[in-house]
């Protein structure tokens, strides 16, 4: 444990979280249930949260009156440094960072489905980038067109029947939810050196050829875990409170 980091978990009660990344134990072991009534509800929103949310209020009004998003990408494809920190109102905002550069503004996700994306540009008149349709069609095979790889034809039947509905496909599938309080808790460096670690302690099985498929499988996507971690410090602003 670095000294930093020491610091920063006094006053919390130690455990299985304090030696290893485990965000479950971390929460059991410290939080405070709250035992008492609505009344903490009667505060007023500040001043700040009635005029950002003022702001946001002229785009939802917008899209109401025109039945459209306000903006979406169609060219730059969504990720966790694809685009500038966007803001409501910086000046007045204690907790920042918008999915997009700009409040209201849609990104783009062709890996969960280029149809889809196609799909919006078509219904609000919008041309995808054609370069982005080529590449999710031609050269990258999204989650969609994988979940439809493994379906059998009686499922097949079945979903386009409409006898069964919420199938892993389109919005019925599950979604990949980023844990940023691993970030908070135990910070960028941390977090790297465990997968890196993850990543050393399948050596041995590895040459071994015990299990290989599932050791090579499973290496490949904790170098990618370990990959991803690093965009998060490069756009660290955005995530700070």
């Amino acid at each position: 444990m670095s000294e930093h980091n020491s610091n920063a978990w006094e006053g919390f009660v130690e455990g299985n979280w304090s030696k290893a990344v485990d965000v479950r134990d971390f929460i059991q072991k410290n939080y405070t249930p709250y035992e008492g009534d609505e009344s903490f509800l009667v505060s007023e929103p500040t001043d700040a949260t009635r005029q950002l949310w003022a702001r946001v209020m002229e785009g939802i009004k917008q899209e109401n009156a025109t039945h459209a998003p306000v903006d979406f990408d169609t060219s730059v494809v969504s990720t966790l440094t694809s685009h500038d920190a966007g803001y409501i109102e910086k000046d007045l905002e204690q907790i920042v960072g918008l999915q997009t550069d700009a409040p209201l503004k849609r990104a783009m996700l062709p890996n969960g489905g280029i149809r889809m994306v196609q799909s919006s540009c078509d219904a609000y008149g919008r041309e995808l980038d054609p370069q982005v349709k080529k590449t999710f069609t031609e050269h990258r095979k999204t989650h969609n067109q994988g979940v439809f790889d493994i379906y059998t034809p009686d499922i097949l039947k079945c979903r386009k029947s409409g006898i069964l509905t919420g199938l892993p496909d389109a919005y019925g599938r599950g979604r990949i939810i980023g844990d940023y309080r691993r970030v908070a808790l135990y910070g960028i460096d941390f977090l790297m050196a465990d997968k890196k670690a993850q990543f050393d302690s399948l050596q041995e099985k590895f040459e071994s050829g015990e299990d290989l498929q599932m050791t090579m499988q499973l290496r490949e996507e904790i170098a990618e875990q370990h990959r991803a971690v690093g965009p998060i410090e490069k756009n660290g602003s955005v995530l700070q409170l």
